[in-house]
């Protein structure tokens, strides 16, 4: 049976993580199917659970450090450094190290958050792979009883954080020659020809 936890503070929420954990928390936009980026077989579990090829999650961090950590090469977090923290999600090259996290696509989304919470237990477990919490084709949980009609007890918690109904995704660009090339407007409105935040 999956447990349900009110805050991401909980203690036991960062043990299961820790512990390849695969659950259902609420991050600085919606909510998000996670577990730690560095996990393979959580990684692995994801995907599978989200029937996900060719179609890599978010990595979600609370610095460029952290990304770093990951594998990701400091070359590419500086030169977008300036968006961040925000709910954008950037998309960067990587090497083939990270295959698993990628889906051998050599690219992958990243985002270093600006939420408080969030930001705290990215500090005790790393970053989290995030995907949105619903099934291909259906729409994201807006809350907690949404989420557990998509996932029931095949994840291992899920962490309410009320209804987030509202909120958006976040935006999604990737850097082309120095240009910026929005392909989702979400919850940040970016300036395609200045690359400014609006």
């Amino acid at each position: 049976m999956a447990l349900t936890l009110n805050a991401l503070s909980d203690n036991i929420l960062v043990d299961v993580l820790q512990q390849g954990g695969v659950g259902v928390l609420p991050t600085d936009t919606l909510y998000g199917l996670v577990c730690r980026a560095s996990d393979r077989q959580a990684v692995k579990r994801i995907y599978e659970l989200k029937l996900r090829d060719k179609k890599p999650g978010t990595v979600i961090a609370s610095s460029i450090s952290q990304l770093q950590e990951v594998g990701l090469k400091m070359r590419y977090l500086k030169a977008i450094e300036q968006y961040w923290p925000n709910p954008i999600s950037i998309i960067i090259p990587c090497d083939s190290e990270l295959d698993y996290l990628d889906q051998g696509l050599r690219t992958l989304a990243v985002r270093v958050t600006d939420n408080t919470a969030i930001n705290s237990l990215l500090d005790k477990v790393g970053p989290l792979l995030t995907s949105s919490a619903n099934l291909p084709g259906k729409i994201p949980a807006g809350n907690i009883t949404a989420a557990k009609k998509y996932f029931g007890d095949v994840v291992d918690f899920y962490v309410d954080g009320g209804d987030l109904s509202a909120n958006k995704p976040s935006t999604i660009i990737r850097v082309v020659d120095d240009a910026i090339e929005v392909l989702r407007e979400g919850a940040v409105k970016i300036n395609e020809e200045t690359g400014r935040i609006l």
